[in-house]
């Protein structure tokens, strides 16, 4: 049975055996014994996005990685950078410190701060993500065109990813070929956080999944 470390875009945590292209970082939530999530679902506002690779390291999955055996922090993962931003992860300064850098000097040109600390993007991520509690915001369906690359919006329980101005389904597999999100008028809202999308807006390019080219 495959472990429950899969993230979606809203930033819920499944059980799936589709892999992704990122690792991703929130604390310890897991138990080691049983490889089972526990009920928190964050210890730190620290939301990372890490590399699944980094100078040949090995984990032991939801196992026990840390000091004296204990267990570490919990590895997620997700189908690529994209969701990884949407669910409310920021780039971690460790394994992946060039996009860390790259994202933290666009989220401070975005709001106007003079070299921005890790802690100020966590605090603010943490308020707008709506995993840890943040309120959605509605938009209009001719706000698609303006939103930027990699920014992703819902219709009740379905995710799209925006690429040249039109929406992709997502999946746990991948992107589905561009369509209008259908539905009433009216439920369509933004996922990405919106100091995420500011950072977007400024030039942020995040990493796709390759079906977004099929």
């Amino acid at each position: 049975m495959p472990l429950q470390n899969r993230v979606d875009p809203f930033g819920i945590i499944h059980a799936t055996a589709a892999r992704g292209l990122f690792a991703g970082n929130r604390g310890v939530i897991h138990d080691p014994a049983t490889r089972t999530l526990l009920k928190r679902r964050w210890t730190t506002r620290a939301w990372l996005i890490c590399e699944c690779e980094f100078r040949g390291r090995k984990r032991d999955v939801m196992g026990r990685n840390g000091p004296n055996g204990g267990a570490g922090w919990t590895e997620l993962f997700f189908l690529d950078e994209v969701t990884a931003l949407a669910a409310g992860h920021r780039p971690c300064f460790y394994c992946r410190r060039e996009r860390a850098r790259d994202f933290a000097v666009r989220f401070g040109e975005a709001f106007n701060i003079d070299e921005p600390k890790a802690p100020q993007i966590d605090t603010r991520l943490h308020i707008e993500r709506r995993a840890s509690g943040g309120k959605p915001t509605e938009l209009a369906c001719d706000a698609l065109a303006d939103l930027p690359d990699g920014a992703m919006v819902a219709r009740g329980a379905k995710a799209f990813a925006i690429r040249k101005g039109v929406a992709h389904p997502w999946s746990f597999q991948g992107y589905s070929p561009p369509t209008t999100p259908g539905g009433k008028v009216g439920g369509l809202v933004l996922l990405t956080p919106p100091s995420t999308l500011a950072v977007l807006r400024t030039g942020y390019r995040p990493v796709w999944h390759p079906s977004i080219e099929a």
